[in-house]
This record gives structure tokens, C-alpha cells and sequence, in this order.
């Protein structure tokens, strides 16, 4: 366990790096900027003249849990100036695809060791249904500066909500994000790379946002191989094809709901039928398509191995979650102004070419067995993070805040290169989310499964890695009581 000691006004980091890719120099810029200030009167508080140890449980290896523990000295400085009180954090983190045990694994024992934990969205249902973790709707009402302009339903749906279109709230959003696309802008803008595009393909190569905005995946494989260049070391893009949690999930299923496609209703738990479907088999196809523009080993890529090929200069343009952003654009990049973010393309054609791309990002929730002395500094917490200067201060270190009036402050676009993409992708019907549902992790085992065994040639048709992965979800979700019907008898033998 790191431990934080939010007493000295300097942030403390650990030591460890935070992902692949990102420099100290990146670091040190994050820490040096400006600490706000504030100017309160000290108030009745029944925490007043003590010390408080908290324990965050976050990520390991993912930027904007760091960046959210490196910013706990601030709420100290807060609470003590406010309060009168002082507080100690510490921070425990486990890789994405071991957090959710580590997190079920003690709070199941009523275990306070976790006061605080940052969770991924779909694992809210899971955490709920045993109460584990704070129902927030009496705390918000108690608090009015947690009742939020959030910037979209989508916010809401992802990060809050459970059962998924109720008022329930579990959650509130850490850290918002959306798939973007990375883009080396140097090259776009050569004048030989322009009048050579033009040339094979009839048509302007792309330039800015707006260019981006009205692209379809069908205009940007035109671009992507156009810098695809296997001879010199050069690719045109790169996705996430890897088994690894849920990272081929969260790319194929753009691919499947911009084209009408869906993988289960919600209010039945019928999966069968839905996921396995002709519009999910076309998508797949379409996906697995995309590697011949991909480097060696793209089946196995994830988000590290992304930012290593783009910051190593080896693909022209990448699929990226908004939230590395940092990670993805070194410090010479930045200099020599080589990247542009934009918002990802439509799939499909005519006016029915749409983008519904997969939300990531993550919220906080709150351990339901905290002593009345840490729920208290959980609750000031929470307050405190959703201040208009602490929103704005994590978004200038590289985090993606998700309320209305930070993300349409005067600036915020021009704050991080990525942030107008996420602001973009972060309207209603661009980005969803999916299952929250308690088996989650069962559901998402089988269908990473089934994904990557398409996608690597195990499996040689796509409708035979649906129909095993749409089987077994049904038969999950009827064994755990949501879902009326388990799987068809002709569906039972499904294989891979």
C-alpha cells in the first residue's frame, strides 16, 4: 500500500510509473500546477482538531486514479482551513482485471480497509445488490453541491445509476471517458502526403475537426491505408483486439451498436437472439478486417501496447480512451505540435452512418461499513471534489471531469488536446455504456472469450463466437434469477 501523508503542501507520487509510455517530465508538469486557494472561515465540524486515516482502493498502472490520489494534499489543506481537521491517505491499487475481487474480497467481510474506492462503472450492480457500498441519494439531497448539472444523461446511465434507467445512485463520476482518435497531425498535414491522398483517392485528405466530425469509417480506412506502410515500420491505426478484461468488448461493440446492433435487453435479461445476431456477425467481420492496418501482434494489443506503437511513431492514428491522454502524447509531440484528437468515425453509410462508441471511465462509491468518523470525511470528500476549482485543477492535470459547468467553462477545449473529442463523444446517443449487472464479470469472461478466439482465427465464423458467448450469458443471467428463460436446447451445444 502507498502512503500518502496529505500534511506537506508538495504532492507526493509513488514511485512506480503511472502507465508505460508516460515520462517524468509529464509528471512534473502535472505537479507544478497552480494549487487554489480558498478563502473560508473556519466551521463547527465534530472532526475539528483531528487526524483522520482514509484508505483509497484505485487502479494500478491507470493515470487518473493517480492523478485523483496525487490531489488528496488539496483536500487536506481544505478541510483544515474549513474544518480544522487534518487527514491521512493511504492508497492500495490492483491491475483493472484483479480490482473488482480485491474490492468484493473485503468488503464482504464489513472490513473498513477501503473507506474509499474507484470503481469501474459496470461493476456498480455488483457492489449494490449485497450493500456493500452507500446508496448516495439521501446524501446528495443532505448535500447540495453533489447535486450536479452533469453534462448528459450518458453521465448519469454510466457512472451513478442502479438499476440501469432508475433514480438509484451508487456512484459519482471520478473520472469520465470516451474512445477518441489520435491522430498524427504532422503527417496529416504534409503537402506531398495532401497531393498524394488526392491523387489515388479523389478526395481531400482529412484535416480538422470538423473534417473528422463527418467521417465514416468507410472515408478513414481510405486514410489509414493510405499511411499504412508495413516496408518502412508504419501503420495506419491501431484498436484493442486483446482477451486482457474488457478491452476487444469495448472496441468491437461500436462496430455493433452504430450499425443497430445490441447485445442483450436489460428490462428481460434475454441476451439469446440479441447479442447473436446478423448485424452483430456483419460487425465482427468488419472489426477483425481492420488488423491488416494494425502492427504485428495486434490481436494482443491493449491500451499499453497502444501507446507504446503511437508515441514509438509506428502508426499513423490510433483508437485511444480520452483518459491516457497524457500517456499518448510525449513531451516532443507536444512540441513539435504532431497530434490532433478528434472525435472517432461513423460506421455505416449515407444518413444512416451513426457513432454510439463504448463509455469508459470510472466513479467513486463509498464502503457502507465506514465508522461515522470516515463516512464523514468521505461525504467532505466528495464535496470538495466536486467544487468548481477542484474540477477545473484535475482537468489542468490531465483528468476528465463530467459536469456541465466545468466542461463548458470558457478554456476547458483548449486544456488538453483530447478534451474537445471527449466533450464531443460525451453528448447523448455518441457514447453508452454497458451491462452493470451483479455478473458482470461471468458475462464479460465468456464474451472476451468468444470475441478474441474470432479475432485471433480460432474461430473462423463470427455467428459461432456469438452463439456461444449469447448462450452462456443467457444461461448466467437465468441461474442468477434475471432472466425468464435460459438457453434454447439448440443452443446448448454451442461451441468454440
Amino acid at each position: 500500500m502507498t502512503k500518502f501523508t496529505t500534511r506537506p503542501s508538495g504532492l507526493m507520487m509513488p514511485r512506480r510509473q503511472v502507465l508505460k509510455g508516460i515520462g517524468a517530465s509529464t509528471a512534473a508538469a502535472a505537479m507544478s500546477m497552480p494549487v487554489t486557494k480558498h478563502a473560508f472561515g473556519r466551521e463547527e465540524h465534530p472532526l475539528t482538531g483531528r487526524t483522520i486515516d482514509m484508505n483509497i482502493l484505485g487502479i494500478a498502472g491507470w493515470l487518473p486514479s493517480s492523478l485523483s490520489v496525487a490531489m488528496t494534499p488539496l483536500f487536506n489543506d481544505y478541510v483544515k482551513e474549513r474544518f480544522g481537521y487534518e487527514v491521512e491517505f493511504a492508497f492500495a491499487e490492483a491491475p483493472f482485471s484483479d480490482l473488482f475481487q480485491r474490492a468484493a474480497t473485503s468488503l464482504a467481510t464489513r472490513s473498513q480497509e477501503f473507506n474509499i474506492i474507484i470503481s469501474d462503472s459496470q461493476w456498480i450492480g455488483a457492489l449494490a445488490e449485497p450493500g456493500w457500498i452507500l446508496q448516495l441519494n439521501d446524501v446528495i439531497a443532505a448535500n447540495p453541491g453533489l447535486d450536479i448539472d452533469w453534462y448528459s444523461q450518458t453521465v448519469i446511465d454510466t457512472y451513478m445509476a442502479y438499476p440501469d434507467g432508475t433514480q438509484k445512485i451508487w456512484g459519482l463520476p471520478q473520472e469520465g471517458d470516451t474512445i477518441a482518435l489520435f491522430i498524427r497531425k504532422d503527417m496529416l498535414r504534409d503537402e506531398a502526403e495532401r497531393a498524394a491522398f488526392q491523387e489515388k483517392y479523389g478526395m481531400p485528405l482529412p484535416q480538422t475537426f470538423e473534417d473528422f466530425e463527418d467521417l465514416t469509417m468507410t472515408d478513414f480506412e481510405k486514410v489509414a491505408d493510405h499511411f499504412n506502410r508495413p516496408d518502412k515500420q508504419m501503420w495506419g491505426t491501431a484498436m484493442q483486439y486483446s482477451r486482457v478484461y474488457d478491452f476487444v468488448t469495448c472496441y468491437l461493440y461500436p462496430f455493433m451498436f452504430s450499425q443497430g446492433g445490441d447485445i442483450w435487453d436489460a428490462s428481460t435479461g434475454q441476451v439469446e437472439g440479441i447479442l447473436n445476431s446478423d448485424i452483430n456477425a456483419t460487425a465482427m467481420t468488419q472489426m477483425k478486417e481492420w488488423l491488416k492496418y494494425q502492427p504485428p501482434g495486434a490481436t494482443n494489443f491493449g491500451i499499453a501496447e497502444q501507446i507504446d506503437v503511437f508515441t514509438t511513431g509506428k502508426v499513423f492514428s490510433c483508437f485511444q480512451w480520452a483518459a491516457v491522454g497524457l500517456a499518448m502524447i510525449t513531451e516532443e509531440m507536444k512540441a513539435n505540435d504532431q497530434v490532433m484528437v478528434v472525435a472517432p468515425p461513423k460506421h455505416g453509410t449515407g444518413d444512416a452512418a451513426d457513432r454510439i462508441y463504448t463509455m469508459g471511465g470510472q466513479p467513486w462509491v463509498i464502503n457502507a461499513f465506514n465508522d461515522e468518523e470516515k463516512m464523514r470525511v468521505a461525504i467532505d470528500f466528495m464535496n470538495w471534489w466536486y467544487l468548481p476549482e477542484t474540477a477545473l485543477e484535475f482537468a489542468r492535470r490531465g483528468g476528465n471531469p463530467a459536469d456541465r459547468p466545468t466542461l463548458t467553462a470558457d478554456g476547458f477545449d483548449d486544456i488538453n488536446p483530447w478534451n474537445r473529442a471527449y466533450k464531443f463523444m460525451l453528448e447523448p446517443g455518441r457514447s453508452r455504456d454497458f451491462w452493470h449487472h451483479p455478473k458482470y464479470a461471468e458475462m464479460l469472461a465468456v464474451q472476451q472469450e468468444a470475441f478474441s478466439s474470432y479475432m485471433t482465427g480460432q474461430t473462423a465464423d463470427p455467428m459461432q463466437a456469438l452463439n456461444y458467448a449469447a448462450c452462456n450469458q443467457q444461461q448466467i443471467l437465468f441461474d442468477a434469477g434475471s432472466a425468464s428463460e435460459g438457453s434454447s436446447r439448440a443452443c446448448i451445444t454451442a461451441s468454440l
